[in-house]
């Protein structure tokens, strides 16, 4: 557990500290708090649940749950997602770390789950690990992104997330390892993207392969090469060509004009209706576009290689994943940290005592935490 309980008074804010210490002295009582997120989310609470559960244990006390949602399920904005009843004396110094496990999760397990259900088809993996700040918010974001593709497959029958890209979470989407096969760094150290391919089949000759191909501003002629230099690869579906493209500049063969024309070839409609700003620059912009995706699949299907995959990353948030949706790009999987909470003050829960001693009372304008329970705790 994290942290322990000899280090929750350094972690936690001091004002709750020293409300367990003049509980202590005046006397305990038996508290209901109800815990909540002030925007709609997708119930994860199973951290903050077991490091409730594991605090519990150790402090020779019983903390009673009430989960108002099951794991998973959609939560509307200011609806408590859970009622905890326990000891005063021990819960109140608790607040500060029990909001942080479940709140950023909750939004993450949101976003995961807008992803999924606007391109079911589509496999996602977790890449969020480096934009974390540390390996607690990694965790947390991880189980956040298994929880939403689970509620996606279980609502509309997505994919969802298959995988993470780190051995440490993988479990979350019940696997042993992470996935993933080369940065661009491996490709500047082989000095050729086939080159970086050959040294990755050498050393890993059992796995499958998916290929960085933007290093070199060469998308398409590098890919290709990599599909011929492992045809069996490239006609078993074991090959994949990774776009991450950087919005400085268009794919190898794209610039404003061509991308429309792909994307009149292929998905005619995306482009004629209104357009925001941002939709137009995933639809025809530089980087990995929905125009880009069509012009690397029509690419590999000239050439033969219509079971090589195409693995889309570089900013694949829920906004643009819904582009991807309504331009049928065909993305096989989608390499993703982008659906770590954007606005991060949205993620605040907040935790309000609703009865004392079983007496019903709340702080002013909170009385709607109220009625989803009886006065009584």
């Amino acid at each position: 557990m994290y942290p322990e309980v000899g280090d929750i008074s350094r972690f936690t804010d001091s004002y709750f500290v020293r409300t367990r210490q003049i509980v202590e002295k005046f006397g305990d009582c038996r508290v209901t708090y109800a815990v909540f997120l002030r925007r709609p989310c997708i119930a994860a609470p199973r951290l903050a649940v077991d490091w409730l559960l594991d605090v519990a244990g150790q402090r020779g006390t019983d903390f009673k749950i009430d989960l108002n949602f099951k794991e998973g399920d959609w939560v509307g904005a200011g609806e408590p997602l859970l009622y905890l009843t326990g000891s005063f004396r021990h819960l109140s110094d608790l607040e500060t770390l029990y909001l942080q496990k479940l709140g950023a999760a909750s939004v993450a397990a949101y976003n995961a789950y807008t992803m999924c259900v606007d391109l079911p088809h589509i496999a996602f993996m977790a890449m969020d690990a480096r934009h974390c700040a540390g390996t607690e918010m990694a965790e947390m974001m991880a189980y956040g992104a298994s929880v939403g593709s689970m509620a996606a497959r279980n609502q509309g029958g997505a994919i969802g997330f298959v995988g993470n890209a780190s051995d440490a979470t993988a479990q979350y989407f019940g696997q042993k390892q992470g996935l993933g096969t080369m940065p661009h760094a491996l490709i500047g150290y082989a000095g050729s993207t086939l080159k970086a391919a050959q040294m990755f089949v050498e050393t890993f000759p059992d796995q499958d392969l998916t290929v960085l191909v933007d290093y070199f501003g060469r998308e398409v002629t590098d890919g290709l090469e990599v599909c011929r230099h492992f045809p069996e690869m490239a006609a078993s579906g074991r090959l994949g060509l990774r776009l991450d493209t950087h919005g400085g500049r268009f794919i190898e063969g794209l610039d404003p004009q061509t991308s429309y024309a792909v994307l009149e070839r292929y998905a005619p409609k995306a482009i004629r209706g209104y357009r925001t700003e941002t939709e137009l620059r995933y639809l025809v912009g530089t980087g990995v576009s929905a125009a880009a995706v069509w012009h690397m699949r029509e690419q590999l299907d000239a050439k033969g290689f219509t079971k090589v995959k195409i693995v889309a990353s570089s900013g694949f948030g829920p906004a643009k994943c819904k582009v991807m949706a309504f331009s049928r790009a065909p993305i096989d999987v989608i390499g993703t940290g982008s659906y770590l909470p954007d606005i991060w003050s949205e993620t605040y829960a907040t935790s309000d005592i609703i009865a004392y001693d079983g007496v019903a009372r709340v702080k002013i304008g909170r009385e709607f935490l109220l009625s989803k329970r009886d006065e009584q705790p």
